[in-house]
């Protein structure tokens, strides 16, 4: 979590530079061109090279290996029954995942004007909100998150001398938030599961509390490190930075907690009633996000699918398929679309005013 220091220490707003600007001076670089010129040349090591053919690879083998889950899970399922089990829903199961979406996108927008004033940027709620919003609905669906969210935010935020190494670190601290929230929430799940919940899963007992416990400690570490070195700026490509406050930081983590925890649970509401205890629940879907993230796939879609599918074994196939597509619906499409004709009518208005 990167953060501009000035030499004394304070965090002071920073004027955007005019080297930010485009062709034409017509609107920023891209965030990554940006942060880019801060990198240092260095000689690729052989080890870099592995890596980078292993992060290229691994998304692949998680995608084929989850079409092959879901084919052998949902095998023999048919349009029917799925359709049957979202008639079942009844409307406020389903005025319930769509109020909770709506409340998920609002904790983002909380957290963007929390990370906003973190870096000296001071927008109206309203602004931060919108930004927030678009921002999120559509780098969540169309993958590269960090890099699609901070390009959003750079193009709306420029008209309000927004820098780009403050849309980057707004954009970090909203990713941290998201991080360690859902560290400690799945964590806490697997830890407070008990045995009868746990044995409705895949997830073995020792398992199951031993990722708990690391999840957890890896989310309060967060903390931890930011009251350590909140005071002592660190150097980073050139550049002088520093960590969130103590009071940041455990705010990352409540708002974190809170909106992953909404967010399982618009899959969970959308469930029979018996299926699983949000407890266990919320455990099998911290693991599915983390599978989607690390897969590289847009919106994790499949994986995260076949994840939840396969630690949940005593599921029924048709009630998770419905489950799952209500929670592409409201979570995903919806705001995607609402979201890119914002975007576009944003675009068109921009354009009448030159």
């Amino acid at each position: 979590m990167l953060k501009p220091a000035s030499p004394t220490g304070a965090s002071t707003p920073e004027a955007k530079p005019p080297q930010g600007l485009g062709p034409q001076g017509l609107g920023p670089n891209p965030v990554e061109d940006e942060l880019a010129k801060g990198l240092p040349a260095v000689e690729a090591h052989p080890l870099a090279r592995v890596t980078k053919l292993a992060l290229r690879i691994v998304p692949l083998v998680l995608l084929v290996v989850a079409f092959f889950v879901l084919r052998h899970e949902f095998r023999g399922l048919s349009w029917t029954a799925v359709a049957k089990a979202m008639d079942g829903w009844g409307h406020p199961a389903i005025a319930a995942a769509i109020g909770l979406s709506v409340f998920s996108f609002l904790l983002m927008g909380i957290i963007e004007q929390l990370g906003l004033r973190w870096v000296g940027a001071r927008l109206p709620w309203r602004v931060a909100i919108a930004g927030s919003f678009l921002a999120s609905a559509i780098g969540h669906a169309i993958g590269a998150n960090l890099l699609v969210a901070g390009a959003i935010r750079a193009r709306l935020y420029d008209r309000y001398n927004v820098g780009l190494t403050q849309v980057a670190a707004t954009t970090l601290f909203g990713g941290m938030s998201f991080a360690v929230g859902l560290g400690a929430l799945g964590g806490g799940g697997l830890i407070l599961a008990t045995t009868a919940e746990l044995s409705a899963t895949a997830i073995p007992l020792w398992l199951a509390r031993t990722a708990g416990a690391l999840m957890l400690a890896g989310a309060l570490g967060w903390i931890a490190i930011c009251f350590i070195r909140h005071e002592k700026p660190i150097s980073a490509f050139g550049r002088s930075v520093r960590l969130p406050s103590t009071r940041d930081a455990v705010i990352q983590l409540v708002i974190g907690v809170i909106d992953n925890g909404v967010a399982a649970a618009i899959v969970w509401v959308l469930l029979p009633h018996g299926t699983t205890s949000y407890a266990s629940f919320v455990g099998a879907y911290a693991v599915a996000c983390v599978a989607g993230l690390i897969s590289s796939v847009p919106g994790g879609a499949g994986v995260f699918e076949s994840a939840i599918t396969t630690l949940l074994p005593s599921a029924n196939a048709a009630a998770l398929a419905a489950a799952f597509l209500g929670y592409r619906l409201v979570f995903y499409l919806a705001p995607l679309v609402i979201a890119a004709v914002a975007l576009a009518a944003d675009t068109v208005f921009r354009s009448h005013r030159r």
